[in-house]
């Protein structure tokens, strides 16, 4: 069983390879292991290309080996026809006796048919190595098809007596925080702002300072009043206003999309009303080294649980998971 550890550990190393590729298919790793040695590695490397099994085996040169080995894999092994063919039934025609996998997939086509196809193949299958591991690599993958919803990021800066906004537009961050915000933003699928952040900070939600794919812009215009003039209005990359303000609704919308995950970065009525119906997963919240007394309060976190928090030249960034 500690072997069996190690190598699945191996395999969400390997995973995390296709991160930048792989989405909005989940990022999975696998190892082809023969008498206590990794004779083949491999990763799902970009959307629409081989899967992990496949990299995997295809990279092992002893080929007569197989018939003797394991195959470890992060998430089930396929067993539909998608963009390629059911990894399930490469594993069996490669002659491979026995598959260690870390978690079931959670996809409809999947969920369980690749796993039953092994065995009813003969092979010995084993489930659950590193479970919660495997499952926290892919959790927005997860969340999207357990719940019928986009994982939820809630994000925002304020000042050391919780004041997130006033008359005039304050700078919380500083160059290396603001770097971080466009990371996220490279991560996720689409980035919402309510109707008064659009209109007093005009901004224009894209990864400038990172490299990565903008995400799918979007705001609330339910008394038609966002002008033109509006960096969201640009048409620079793909935008979309809701003119109702039903966070149920924009969710709905986004898994019909096809989106798996969103980043809220509106102000503190919008990010309130997230955490006030329970409706989200993780925050990062940042605050400023100094004081302003008097303006918007920032929102209030529910059933959080503080996760990390770390000093970025005085600014601390909190991240949040919700206890759920």
């Amino acid at each position: 069983m500690s072997d069996d550890i190690e190598y699945m550990r191996r395999c969400l190393q390997l995973a995390r390879c296709g991160e930048a590729g792989a989405a909005p298919n989940p990022m999975v790793g696998a190892v082809v292991v023969c008498d206590g040695r990794i004779i083949g590695e491999g990763f799902h490397r970009r959307c629409g290309g081989p899967h992990a099994e496949v990299n995997a085996i295809g990279s092992v040169r002893e080929k007569h080996l197989l018939g003797r080995s394991t195959i470890y894999v992060s998430l089930e092994p396929c067993a539909h026809y998608g963009k390629t063919p059911p990894c399930a039934d490469l594993i069996i025609q490669s002659g491979i006796r026995r598959a260690v996998i870390g978690c079931t997939d959670p996809f409809a086509k999947v969920n369980g048919l690749g796993i039953k196809k092994l065995q009813d193949a003969g092979l010995e299958v084993q489930v659950g190595v590193l479970e919660k591991e495997c499952r926290e690599l892919n959790r927005r993958f997860f969340t999207f098809h357990e719940k019928h919803r986009p994982w939820i990021t809630l994000k925002w800066a304020q000042s050391r007596d919780g004041i997130m906004g006033g008359d005039e537009r304050i700078t919380f961050s500083n160059a290396l925080t603001q770097t971080l915000v466009h990371r996220m933003r490279a991560r996720c699928g689409a980035i919402l702002v309510g109707t008064n952040t659009a209109l007093q900070d005009n901004p224009t939600l894209t990864t400038r300072l990172w490299s990565g794919q903008n995400p799918l812009r979007l705001t609330i215009d339910h008394n038609n009043i966002l002008p033109p003039t509006l960096h969201l209005k640009d048409g620079s990359t793909p935008t979309h206003i809701y003119l109702e303000e039903n966070i149920e609704e924009i969710l709905q919308d986004l898994y019909s999309r096809g989106i798996q995950s969103l980043l809220v970065e509106g102000g503190a009525k919008l990010l309130q009303s997230f955490i006030d119906k329970g409706l989200w997963d993780e925050a990062r919240l940042e605050t400023a080294p100094f004081c302003l007394g008097e303006g918007v309060s920032a929102p209030i976190l529910k059933d959080e649980q503080l996760e990390s928090k770390q000093n970025y030249g005085g600014q601390i960034i909190q991240q949040y998971r919700h206890k759920q």
